[in-house]
């Protein structure tokens, strides 16, 4: 049997529906995972536990899979490492006597936003702090800059190749039914499918544009005139939560943790000691060592395999181009993340930012911090498999019976991406998170792109740009839900770093996310009809998002 046909769809329905009710991601899909183990069993609940058992210790035995999970955990214990040293407030105390305006403010918090890539929590709380003295001297709103907090969050980390959302997305296309079809590595297909994923780039954008216009619509408009007569924000929306920087209010839930006179001096001169390089040294490691170890690795697994007897004679069988497609991310970021790890370690401990235990707690509480993300995304690995594999491999075949329906009962391709971007967009918005959609609607949306581009005699570049958009979509939709859910939780870190009240800030940036929405959803469907044309696709989302940016502030106003 290759698959239970429409009962397939019983683990994915199941989870959507509970992350719905319950709004936890974690329970909905571990529950999914057992219903299909449960189906798969035949019914048999304790062979269903056993199944779903060795299915997650499989996923984690995998080479790929271990060195993805090590190298998130240890991005949260450098995001530990860069918090814990004061270099953030160094950064905001130097911005602002360099910031004098209201459009250069927000400017700032956009660049920075783009510069902090590598987790979007990081981005949401270090840029929050850094830039809010800033904002709040310059007039702007706290719901402003808590918008763009939030529009630099998520946007970014699905586009950066060298973050936590993007080896989650590689890991999970990896091992979804007719990505070998593609011929290319999980990184190279990524970077191929950038362009395509509209919502995000288009998001990024906008922020410049509204920017440079401050042409504002709606809940933000009004909070930008209050802002400009002096109210940060709106309390009728409530209280704004305190700054992430040992606030009063983080103190008084603390209590039996309060710091001795001492201490608190001693913490206050490590502090002022951090400097804005502090900050900026960590992430250009990261950056620059990726980039080198990138090619690195497959001239390294080149020798390893004995295609090459020496690293020189692999460097000298292959161009840096196609070292660096061909690469392992896995392997190279983990690489990558060791490294920069220990030279953090070392700078701060000789820049006495740090003593040796304070430094290793830091590393530690940020790993911590990392764990739900860890957990979700073994699950989504879980879940994928039994989506994915065949009956006498632990799954039931949705993939596969998807694939046959789609391409039999011949749906048009060109309704795909927009399709794909709506159910993303829904889930991502219920459950309030876009790792859960991926693992959900990659596995189930590439085999049937690949299908049906197939079944239409695709080939080459038109085939690639065809599995390319739908992925986009997904993403782009993912990223979209998460945006406007105000449970998700970047947007509420958006809110906390900002320091703004959360319902004023899910009230201002809906409407500016429905719009970059909707235009997407345009932009792909067009596209879509045009032959998945990467140009079409970018001039129709920029000729409406102009429109849209010039019309909503006369027509959308809020008293």
């Amino acid at each position: 049997m290759e698959h239970f046909g429409i009962w397939g769809l019983v683990p994915p329905v199941l989870t959507i529906v509970l992350a719905f009710v319950t709004k936890d991601v974690i329970i909905s899909l571990f529950l999914g995972i057992f219903v299909g183990s449960l189906f798969v069993a035949y019914g048999n609940p304790i062979t269903a536990i056993l199944n779903l058992t060795d299915a997650i210790a499989g996923n984690l035995a995998d080479g790929w899979n271990i060195r993805i999970l090590l190298f998130c955990a240890l991005l949260g214990g450098l995001v530990g490492l860069m918090t814990k040293t004061g270099a953030s407030r160094a950064f905001g105390e130097w911005a602002v006597k360099k910031i004098k305006s209201r459009k250069t403010s927000v400017l700032m918090a956009w660049i920075c936003g783009i510069v902090i890539f590598i987790d979007d929590y990081f981005n949401s709380l270090a840029v929050g702090t850094i830039m809010r003295p800033i904002t709040d001297k310059n007039g702007v709103s706290r719901a402003k800059l808590a918008w763009v907090l939030d529009s630099t969050a998520a946007p970014v980390c699905i586009l950066a190749p060298i973050s936590s959302w993007v080896v989650t997305v590689m890991s999970i296309l990896k091992e979804s039914a007719g990505f070998d079809t593609l011929n290319m590595t999980p990184l190279n297909f990524f970077i191929h499918l950038i362009p395509y994923n509209v919502y995000a780039i288009l998001t990024l954008i906008m922020i410049l544009v509204i920017a440079f216009t401050e042409r504002d619509w709606a809940f933000m408009a009004k909070a930008e005139e209050m802002a400009r007569n002096g109210v940060l924000y709106d309390v009728s929306y409530g209280e704004a939560p305190g700054s992430m920087e040992d606030t009063d209010a983080e103190r008084r839930v603390r209590p039996m943790n309060m710091e001795s006179e001492d201490a608190r001096e001693e913490k206050t001169t490590k502090l002022h000691r951090a400097r804005t390089i502090d900050m900026i040294i960590p992430l250009a490691v990261l950056i620059v060592s990726a980039i080198v170890i990138f090619p690195f690795t497959t001239y390294l697994n080149a020798v390893r395999d004995g295609s090459a007897a020496t690293l020189s004679e692999a460097m000298h069988s292959m161009t840096i181009g196609e070292a660096f497609n061909n690469t392992d991310a896995s392997m190279a970021l983990f690489y990558a993340i060791i490294f920069t790890i220990v030279v953090t370690y070392i700078y701060y401990l000789a820049r006495r930012l740090f003593t040796i235990s304070a430094c290793s707690t830091a590393l530690i509480d940020g790993m911590k911090t990392m764990m739900p993300a860890l957990i979700i995304l073994t699950l989504a690995w879980t879940i994928g498999g039994i989506i994915k594999n065949t009956p006498e491999n632990g799954g039931m075949g949705l993939s596969l019976y998807l694939s046959d329906v789609f391409v039999r009962g011949n749906f048009p391709l060109f309704l795909l991406p927009s399709l794909v971007f709506i159910i993303s967009a829904l889930i991502a918005f219920a459950t309030g998170t876009s790792w859960g959609t991926f693992a959900i609607m990659i596995p189930i949306t590439l085999p049937i792109a690949v299908g049906l581009a197939t079944n239409r005699g695709y080939v080459g570049a038109q085939y690639i740009n065809a599995c390319s958009i739908c992925i986009g979509a997904v993403l782009g939709g993912a990223v979209f839900g998460d945006h406007a859910s105000p449970i998700s939780d970047t947007t509420i870190l958006s809110s906390t770093g900002a320091s703004c009240p959360h319902l004023q800030h899910v009230a201002t940036q809906i409407p500016y996310a429905a719009t970059v929405g909707c235009v997407s959803l345009i932009a792909l469907l067009i596209s879509s009809i045009a032959s998945f044309s990467m140009i079409v696709t970018w001039v129709v989302a920029l000729v409406l998002l102009a429109a849209a940016i010039w019309l909503l502030p006369k027509y959308w106003k809020v008293k």
